[in-house]
């Protein structure tokens, strides 16, 4: 299951309805180097985060900060890349991991993803209600499809 926690090929398209009405959704993750200091890319619908690597623990850890990210959501418009001052900074990730641990006797794993981030939208408590919400289905998407490759690769 490591491997496809350090990075993972294109996740199948979304259909949930919170991606589908424009929040950013995770596509892939790519990985440049390998162990603390490689970089890690998750690549989303509105471009990438960039994701230095602070913690390597194989099978057990994996963690990094966030220096760049991908615009929260892709705004409707008629007119094409239009980049919506009222998105920038309000939404800051900051951190994440994913934390790996053998369940009965080795034959499983639960595998958890965190991620930090800052809100700075008034009202602060609604949005970031809003906020959990959101990284939360991210999250999801992405366990699942991490749990399907590996459940995939078992099985050949």
């Amino acid at each position: 299951m490591w491997r496809h926690v350090v990075a993972f090929p294109a996740l199948p398209p979304a259909t949930e309805w919170v991606f589908r009405v424009g929040v950013a959704t995770p596509l892939a993750a790519r990985i440049r180097g390998s162990g603390v200091g490689a970089l890690r890319f998750c690549d989303f619908t509105t471009g990438s985060f960039v994701e230095p690597i602070t913690a390597w623990e194989e099978n057990r850890l994996l963690a990094f900060d966030i220096v760049r990210q991908a615009p929260p959501m892709r705004e409707w418009s008629p007119y094409r890349d239009v980049n919506p001052p009222h998105l920038d900074g309000y939404f800051r990730a900051t951190h994440g991991e994913f934390r790996l641990a053998a369940l009965g006797g080795g034959s499983r794993t639960r595998l958890e993803g965190r991620t930090s981030y800052v809100v700075e939208m008034f009202p602060q408590s609604y949005w970031t209600l809003a906020a959990d919400r959101i990284v939360a289905a991210i999250h999801v998407r992405v366990l699942r499809h991490i749990k399907a490759l590996a459940e995939e690769e078992e099985h050949r």
